[in-house]
């Protein structure tokens, strides 16, 4: 059966309880019923009239449906979970057929220019980030170090009561130059455009249990992924934030740190800390996480957390999981 449209299916149907009822109450007033009494007549009208509307009200609600549970998916929908559409039934009106479409089609393109724009987003980041460490190595980096030489000259000239104020101030200016290079780096990963990303996660890890003193490992299941630029940078920083997140918040004593490249590639970052209510209100799963699941969005990944109080914490990221 062909199906029609929306407003012809309500006039079909009004027609024909309108038709009805007047064809009744006709019979009544021409007198078929002489041998019923008067009451009898009108609770016969009556009757005719409440059929008619609970026949309508019936059959309207059954031809709305479609457009209620449309209506449903579009209040529920969330761009933070991309991959949600809208099916109408079998034997929807061409209305609520058409407009169920328009709205998949609308979705599926605010997605991609969600996800576009936050590329753009990323980009702009991170090349302002480099820019940053760039001129941190460049000029301020240089600065110290010609500051450092100047004390070293002067240290040769001053009295020998000054020098070990001297030997101190060096101390403290080549602290500061360690410190300098370390947030140069984490700004902008050279590591990760130099070797690739498996090296830059080996490193990045190794590099956070040697300045905590946290013991953490690294370990590589199948071949080397074939990521993006823009989904190894999320990786990376993805595990930065994790191990942000570990010496903060966890109090943990171990991590461990897995890149698994079997099937789709997901990154896992498990530690044995103190754990959190994921469904509560606790502001590391309200800040952190939520800036690592948005980066995982714009390069279509999805970013999941395991924890509980007690149990430790693990972050799981698979790319291409949306």
């Amino acid at each position: 059966m062909r199906t029609r449209t929306l407003l012809t299916q309500v006039l079909a149907v009004n027609t024909a309880l309108v038709a009805g009822t007047a064809i009744v109450a006709a019979l009544i007033a021409r007198g078929r019923f002489q041998d019923v009494f008067e009451l009898q007549r009108m609770l016969l009208l009556g009757l005719a009239i409440a059929s008619a509307v609970l026949l309508n009200s019936l059959l309207l609600r059954r031809r709305l449906r479609p457009l209620e549970r449309l209506l449903h998916t579009m209040e529920r929908v969330d761009l933070s979970r991309p991959g949600q559409r809208a099916a109408a039934p079998a034997g929807a009106a061409t209305e609520v057929e058409r407009l169920t479409a328009d709205f998949n089609r609308m979705m599926a393109r605010l997605e991609e220019e969600r996800r576009e724009s936050g590329r753009a987003v990323i980009r702009a980041q991170e090349e302002e980030r480099a820019r940053i460490a760039q001129d941190l190595h460049d000029e301020v980096n240089q600065a110290l170090t010609a500051i450092l030489l100047r004390l070293q000259a002067a240290a040769l000239d001053v009295p020998p009561g000054l020098r070990s104020e001297l030997k101190e101030i060096q101390t403290l200016a080549t602290q500061a130059m360690e410190e300098l290079l370390m947030l140069a780096r984490q700004l902008r990963p050279t590591a990760l455009d130099d070797h690739g990303l498996v090296p830059a996660l080996a490193s990045q890890v190794a590099d956070f249990g040697e300045r905590t003193g946290i013991r953490s490992t690294f370990h590589r299941h199948g071949a080397p992924p074939e990521l993006s630029d823009e989904e190894q940078l999320v990786l990376y920083r993805v595990t930065q934030e994790s191990l942000s997140n570990v010496v903060q918040h966890s109090g943990a004593s171990t991590v461990r740190v897995e890149l698994s490249s079997v099937g789709r590639t997901v990154l896992r970052v498990r530690d044995d800390g103190c754990g959190f209510k994921v469904s509560g209100s606790n502001g590391r799963s309200r800040l952190g996480v939520s800036g690592m699941r948005e980066r995982a969005l714009l390069v279509g990944g999805r970013l999941n957390v395991f924890s509980a109080p007690g149990e430790g914490t693990t972050i799981e990221l698979t790319m291409g999981a949306t």
